[in-house]
């Protein structure tokens, strides 16, 4: 059963990344309107390309569980700045600070699966196991 859960979870956690790549991807001009409206004007093209790549293959990573943990790193280096500069409820106006605090809750709750996803390795259904288990003749 927790083979199962560990499966579910990763899923779960990376089909968010693969719709935010596909997302950004879609609607880049609006990706990178939303950068500038956040404070963000070095350098955007790279900035994105960047980060598309790097949620790309960390998802990928997670969703296979081959290097999960190095793929959710590489989640955790986009995810938990992007949560600090695009949901500071803090520096909000009174009336819209209880909805960006229920979105950085959510990406909090993100980072915690991540975090666990570190702590704890892929699980029993992942690539890396299936490579394990194989054990090829030489």
């Amino acid at each position: 059963m927790k083979g199962i859960a560990d499966l579910l979870g990763r899923i779960c956690l990376s089909t968010i990344f693969f719709f935010e790549v596909l997302d950004t991807i879609f609607f880049y001009n609006t990706a990178k309107e939303a950068l500038t409206n956040y404070g963000v004007t070095w350098m955007q093209d790279t900035l994105l390309i960047t980060v598309l790549v790097m949620m790309s293959v960390g998802a990928l990573l997670v969703v296979i569980g081959y290097f999960a943990r190095v793929g959710a790193l590489l989640l955790l280096l986009v995810w938990v700045p992007f949560t600090f500069i695009a949901y500071s409820f803090w520096n909000d106006p009174p009336d819209l600070q209880r909805e960006t605090m229920l979105f950085f809750m959510r990406n909090l709750a993100v980072i915690g699966g991540l975090l666990l996803l570190m702590a704890n390795g892929s699980g029993e259904y992942s690539v890396r196991r299936l490579i394990h288990v194989m054990r090829l003749p030489k």
